[in-house]
């Protein structure tokens, strides 16, 4: 075949071979066939006459390239040399000697390049050499990359944190005198300083913290993105998750969590599961604001540039200590059930719902969102069935000793306290009980109040009804029918002041607290009747015989001596009785005198001057309507008093 011979100037001539270049770079064939080839289209034209010498000038300088290339990596493997075995046994200098870090880099990045590049995939010697060298770079710098990590790992700084959060502490009267053991461990603390229900700890919006030193990332970036081009993308994730998850397992024993079994948590006493439980709510609060978004940005900064590796060097590096967490949650939620545990279970489930919420947007992997929704329905459940039980408790206690001076009963005190907190959880508790309304039908109400009410304030009143149900019972332990009184009068003002003093006003009503004002005032009523009757008859003319002036001796000193006896009997008992509310106090004192007083001076205006000047006359005249009305004064003081006023009188 003849060869084609042209004369098109010399930028023709240029323009040929920059497209035979391009031949060079796009043929993968063995050397061999593509010579063979070359050779072949040379003869056609005699501007490629001088290919061949194109050929060999790019394979010498693609060679002195990974030869330069070649000696950095060797440079640092333990197994290239033994006079190179002592350099081999130190790190690279990337903090100290960035100059050496970026010639290593630079040293992949050319192996890299040359392996995309065609013109060496031919030769298996050099191929073999490039894959030698790479694997020796991977392993370096998987070594570095994780060097870097544990070296630049900030540690969790827990004051910072406790600086940051603020506190919600809700106020519990301790409990006091004798009360079923279903009641007992709650708020047994110093009534005096009475105790608190920790609602945790909420942090501010701007809280954020670096998990790795921020000069570093640079460095881990470069790697592994170096890593991810070399398709070592598995080994780089692996040792990624492995130290992150160490310092993430490290963060959890500093926030006091600890690695339990379902065991060791149900066998714990309420104490140590309280602090446990306490922690836990702080720890996934700190756990889900700082380290997990914390771990999302970082992951984020370094893998940048894959979204498939970022989200899979995520999920593995998240998932250890979120499943320590959820593992800590389903043993609370599966554990025995007891009042005191309620706040702290309703803590843990609002703090997890809201978790939730972040989980589902910062995780890809769908067995960790799913395992944290049954964790929550779990404790759902938990928080539920604790909150009916604690119902059924309250309507079925049955300490049988009364209290002494009929004052408030611990049971009173210990409920009323328990759902005033309960109100702080009223959103929650709703939801949980939004389907669970069949108790709620037994209530009765006026005006369609129940069809406006809230599932939690039914479920308040069934249990208030409750409280009040049991007192009634409890009110039948006294024998004396006036301090039956005094003891429903003082429990029933004190549910009713704790309703009105709080947020369960809202909840059950204005109409509710104006119903059980009257109820007390019934009360009031009933004391009045059964206590002074006596005293009040012996006061009445019935059976004194004929007018003033000629009533009967005989007959006003016997009921000169039956008032004073039943008005001292009454003093010396009632000085004894309590009543703690001073407005109450006073009301009663009032309500006496307003029934005792006027009918006293009455009494003597008729009849007391047929007594005055007789002999002994102050022996049957004690005390002036004064007198009496002063001695009222002690009435519900709680202390029983020595009646020396009266001694004085001549008793």
């Amino acid at each position: 075949m003849a060869t084609t011979t042209t004369n098109l100037g010399a930028d023709s001539e240029d323009r040929v071979m920059a497209t035979a270049q391009q031949i060079l770079k796009s043929l993968n064939t063995p050397k061999e066939v593509r010579e063979d080839m070359l050779l072949i289209f040379s003869s056609f034209d005699n501007r490629l006459s001088n290919i061949t010498d194109l050929i060999n000038e790019n394979s010498d300088t693609t060679g002195g390239r990974f030869d330069a290339a070649e000696k950095v990596i060797l440079r640092w493997d333990s197994s290239s040399s033994s006079s190179n075995a002592e350099a081999s046994r130190h790190s690279l200098p990337w903090e100290d000697s960035p100059d050496e870090a970026a010639e290593y880099l630079s040293a992949v990045d050319e192996i890299l390049l040359l392996v995309v590049d065609m013109s060496i995939r031919s030769d298996n010697k050099i191929m073999d050499r490039a894959e030698t060298a790479i694997q020796m770079a991977m392993s370096r710098l998987e070594d570095e990359f994780r060097l870097i990590l544990i070296r630049n790992t900030v540690p969790l700084d827990s004051e910072r944190l406790h600086g940051s959060i603020r506190r919600v502490s809700l106020s519990f009267a301790a409990n006091e005198g004798e009360i079923g053991e279903d009641f007992e461990s709650f708020g047994e603390v110093d009534s005096e300083r009475g105790c608190f229900h920790d609602r945790g700890p909420s942090f501010g919006d701007d809280l954020c913290v670096d998990l790795i030193n921020p000069d570093a990332v640079v460095e881990l970036k470069e790697i592994a993105e170096r890593m991810i081009n070399a398709g070592y993308e598995k080994e780089c994730v692996q040792a990624y998750s492995n130290v992150r998850r160490d310092a993430l397992d490290e963060c959890l024993v500093i926030l006091g969590v600890e690695k339990l079994s379902i065991e060791e948590v149900q066998k714990m006493d309420w104490k140590a599961l309280d602090e446990k439980m306490k922690k836990w709510v702080q720890a996934v609060k700190v756990t889900v604001r700082v380290l997990l978004n914390g771990e999302k940005r970082l992951c984020d900064q370094i893998f940048g540039g894959s979204n498939s590796v970022k989200e899979i060097c995520f999920n593995e590096t998240a998932k250890g200590c979120v499943m320590q967490l959820l593992n800590f949650g389903e043993a609370v939620a599966i554990g025995k059930r007891s009042s005191e545990k309620l706040f702290r279970i309703l803590d843990m489930y609002d703090v997890l719902a809201d978790a939730l919420l972040e989980f589902e947007m910062m995780f890809t992997d769908e067995y960790m969102c799913t395992e944290a929704k049954g964790v929550l329905a779990g404790l759902g459940d938990a928080a539920k069935g604790t909150f009916l039980e604690f119902e059924n408790a309250v309507k079925n206690e049955a300490s049988k000793k009364p209290m002494q001076n009929g004052e408030i009963h611990p049971l009173t005190r210990y409920v009323m306290n328990y759902v005033k907190l309960l109100v702080d959880y009223s959103e929650t508790l709703n939801s949980l009980l939004e389907n669970d309304e069949d108790e709620a039908n037994g209530l009765q109400s006026e005006d369609g109040e129940l069809e406006t009410m809230t599932p939690f304030a039914k479920r308040l009143l069934l249990l208030i009804s409750s409280l009040e149900s049991n007192l009634e019972e409890k009110s039948k332990l006294y024998e004396d029918g006036a301090l039956h009184c005094i003891f429903l009068m003082n429990n029933n003002l004190y549910i009713v002041q704790k309703v009105k003093d709080s947020e369960l006003r809202k909840l059950l009503g204005d109409n509710w607290v104006r119903k059980r004002g009257g109820s007390i005032r019934q009360y009031a009523t009933s004391y009045l009747r059964a206590c002074w009757t006596k005293a009040l008859y012996c006061l009445k003319d019935e059976g004194i015989g004929g007018s003033s002036n000629n009533a009967s001796k005989v007959a006003l000193k016997e009921r000169f001596k039956s008032f004073n006896a039943c008005f001292e009997e009454i003093y010396r008992i009632q000085t004894g009785w309590k009543v703690p509310d001073p407005q109450l106090r006073e009301e009663l004192r009032i309500s006496i005198s307003e029934k005792v007083l006027p009918a006293y001076r009455s009494f003597m205006g008729r009849f007391g001057n047929q007594l005055e000047g007789g002999r002994h006359a102050g022996k049957y005249i004690k005390y002036t309507p004064d007198d009496l009305e002063n001695y009222l004064l002690d009435l519900f003081e709680g202390t029983p008093l020595v009646l020396h006023h009266m001694r004085r009188k001549g008793t």
